[in-house]
């Protein structure tokens, strides 16, 4: 019991030895200006374990900017997360990315408005359809959807199309417009590449997941798009069969030389004719 009493007296002259020297340090500090600004020095009557505080408010300019910071905070979430596709920092990426892209396109190769090279960027990709996108991202998404599911236009990603029955007409409605405009025409806005690449990554987007959301299926089910091998063995076979009627017309076996060829009494005449 004499032990615990002289530890609480001990404990007891040590705390109120702390309280004098920290008030001690206060009273210096209040005298030398050590507590900045405007403030009064003034307590708040507040009391925890000895310990007090001063009255010291934050300043007005930085109260002001967290309330406004507060508010700022709901137009800009609305904008950039409800405000519609293609204002998000992904999709701002992706759009400068295909700037960037555009300036490669002489690498590419020669980009002919045709159905080869639509069926070979469509089926290949590589940097033509990363081009075909940013392009698609930057015009396209505020009627078709970012994932083409379709929103004032049509669904891109299903088999049912209104005006497209082979791969080269999505060229011609991009370059034309359709709908009496509500596609409108980009001829005169895009440049002939632009054009191509964006068709082909349309036509490759046939047969992906839109995601949630996605328009139902409009127009009529068409054949899938051939493959660069399918294409060229049709090619293949249309050029052999122009080859063939080409020497049969120089042998004057074909059709217009038999039409052309007259008549005459040494010519021999069916019987019943």
């Amino acid at each position: 019991m004499g032990n615990k009493h002289m530890s609480d007296k001990t404990s007891t002259a040590q705390y109120s030895q702390a309280e004098t020297s920290m008030s001690k340090v206060a009273d210096d500090q209040q005298g030398t200006g050590w507590i900045a600004g405007d403030a009064h020095n003034e307590l708040t009557g507040h009391e925890y374990d000895g310990i007090q505080e001063y009255d010291n408010p934050l300043p007005g300019w930085w109260k002001w900017l967290f309330i406004v910071s507060i508010i700022f905070f709901f137009p800009y979430f609305a904008y950039y997360h409800f405000g519609g596709s293609g204002r998000s920092v992904s999709d701002g990426y992706q759009v400068a990315e295909a700037v960037n892209a555009r300036k490669q396109l002489a690498g590419l190769g020669e980009i002919k408005p045709d159905r080869q090279t639509l069926v070979r960027f469509a089926s290949t990709g590589g940097g033509g359809l990363a081009v075909g996108r940013g392009v698609y991202l930057a015009n396209c998404v505020a009627c078709h959807g970012t994932s083409g599911g379709g929103l004032i236009g049509p669904n891109l990603t299903d088999n049912h199309y209104k005006n497209v029955r082979e791969i080269e007409d999505i060229l011609n409605i991009v370059n034309r417009g359709a709908a009496a405009g509500a596609m409108p025409a980009w001829i005169n806005r895009l440049d002939e590449a632009e054009c191509v690449l964006v068709s082909a990554y349309v036509a490759s987007m046939r047969g992906t997941d839109p995601g949630p959301g996605a328009k139902a299926a409009e127009g009529s089910e068409i054949a899938p798009w051939p493959t660069p091998d399918e294409l060229a063995a049709q090619e293949a076979a249309k050029a052999a069969e122009e080859e063939a009627q080409g020497e049969g017309e120089a042998e004057g076996e074909g059709p217009e030389a038999a039409a052309a060829e007259p008549v005459t009494a040494e010519s021999p005449v069916m019987e019943g004719d």
